[in-house]
């Protein structure tokens, strides 16, 4: 019995689907003609008569592979298309474009329109195959970018770099740093102790960098056996930014993460940076000099502020309640720098990312137009009982009232010291110690009629407490 024999499938490449729309056009060969030439059957010449328009931007766009034969599109076009113009985007800029990098920006891509995708190595070979995309050569950053002239538009217009709108939301980021009076009574503005705040942002309100407090040299007895890895905020003994250590580990943070990102500057800080060292991942963005725009939204400044001092009066509170007869500033002498760190790292983080989000559209950070949510979080909370409104908003803008000296005084301690040892130093906390302290909270949490909701967040406390008691 004689097999029938099967004609073998040829497909086309798009460089060969071009030769035939050519001929179709340049001469008077028919479709079928056409179709012998190139071994393949006459309904594929209709097919590719038919999809003219696409074959020919394809064509046209130089980034699609020419030697393809089939298209196959991906489940996550719109993902697809957006990386291939950030692509585009990064290398007119001669940024280094790495895998890692393409990677990252597209889940941020995908988190951005909604999709559940994790990009893989292997959809990212077929991403570079699709759009005809290989790293031939590696650049290094540009210098940073100089601040925009001023111009007869709004100030915000005026003063921000023509780079700006090169970055995304997310890429962006502000920072600032904030002088605060870090155990600070109502109405004692004179006699207060002063730390360096830094303050860092990005502009869609997703990221906070950690939070960094300078000025705590005098201190230094309160972080007596305190590891720095452990605590919520970083500090500095000296009264300044150490800006060349901070710039350095923010710059190897976004290299790990495959990012290139912008940091606005004051035009000041600016200056003091200009012989720093190259950044790689970092891109500096000076503001005007002769403009008032701060480099965070001052609404966002005032809003950390207005929740440390809301927390400050709590633990004032506490203080006299554990004292009786004890005064507010005899109460404020009693918080260490242990405790403005803690509270500093608190407040940070009960800054509500979307008051980050429209402080940066209304005053002309943003770097894309985007809406304003009506949702609008508040700038500040609510003023603590004993305070009107006005009290508590003056209290919160302390640091502008006048001059105060930035020394800060050395920390004598606290009504604690009576068990302090020969040295002066409170014996650091057993595990012992630890495990005791967590009955004794969790007793005073049954006498006292506390919320269900408290006593979740204690039983994940107690667990971890108890995890590190068994290390």
């Amino acid at each position: 019995m004689e097999l029938s024999s099967k004609k073998k499938l040829h497909a086309l490449s798009l460089a060969e689907k071009i030769q035939v729309l050519e001929l179709l056009d340049e001469s008077k060969m028919s479709q079928s003609e056409v179709a012998r030439r190139f071994q393949v059957s006459q309904p594929q010449i209709s097919r590719i008569c038919k999809n003219k328009e696409k074959l020919l931007a394809d064509w046209c766009s130089g980034t699609a592979n020419r030697e393809r034969k089939r298209k196959r599109e991906s489940k996550y076009s719109g993902i697809d298309e957006a990386l291939l113009c950030w692509y585009h985007i990064a290398r007119t800029k001669a940024w280094d474009v790495t895998g890692p990098m393409l990677l990252h920006k597209a889940k941020e891509l995908a988190n951005i329109m909604g999709q559940d995708f994790v990009p893989s190595i292997g959809w990212l070979v077929r991403w570079k195959r699709r759009n005809n995309v290989g790293f031939v050569s590696r650049h290094v950053l540009a210098t940073p970018f100089p601040p925009e002239p001023p111009s007869s538009g709004p100030i915000a217009q005026a003063q921000l770099p023509l780079s700006l709108k090169d970055f995304s939301p997310e890429d962006l980021f502000g920072c600032v740093e904030v002088p605060l009076f870090y155990r600070a009574v109502p109405g004692r503005v004179g006699i207060c102790d002063q730390v360096q705040v830094l303050l860092c942002a990005n502009s869609r309100g997703t990221e906070k960098r950690r939070v960094l407090v300078s000025g705590l040299q005098a201190a230094s007895r309160c972080f007596f056996g305190v590891s720095s890895e452990a605590l919520p905020a970083s500090y500095h003994p000296d009264l300044g930014i150490p800006w060349s250590e901070w710039l350095a580990q923010f710059d190897r943070d976004m290299g790990q993460q495959g990012r290139q990102v912008a940091l606005l500057l004051a035009a000041q800080v600016a200056e003091e940076l200009a012989g720093l060292p190259g950044l790689c991942h970092v891109r500096l963005l000076p503001l005007s000099a002769a403009g008032i725009m701060p480099s965070l939204p001052s609404s966002v400044v005032r809003s950390f502020k207005a929740h440390y001092r809301h927390r400050l009066l709590g633990k004032l509170a506490a203080i006299q309640s554990k004292r009786a007869g004890t005064s507010l500033a005899e109460a404020g002498a009693g918080v260490t720098g242990l405790d403005a760190l803690h509270m500093a790292a608190a407040a940070w983080a009960k800054v509500p990312p979307q008051l980050i989000v429209s402080s940066f559209i209304q005053e002309g950070l943003a770097p894309w137009k985007m809406p304003l949510s009506p949702d609008k979080a508040p700038e500040m909370p609510p003023a603590p009982g004993g305070l009107s409104h006005e009290e508590f908003s003056r209290f919160v803008d302390l640091e502008g009232e006048g001059p105060v000296s930035g020394a800060c005084k050395e920390e004598t301690g606290t009504e604690d010291e009576e068990g302090a040892g020969e040295d002066g130093f409170e014996p650091l906390p057993t595990k012992a110690d630890a495990l005791r302290a967590l009955g004794t909270l969790r007793r005073w949490f049954e006498c006292n009629s506390t919320s269900p909701e408290l006593f979740e967040k204690f039983y994940a406390c107690e667990e971890e407490v108890e995890r590190l008691c068994c290390l």
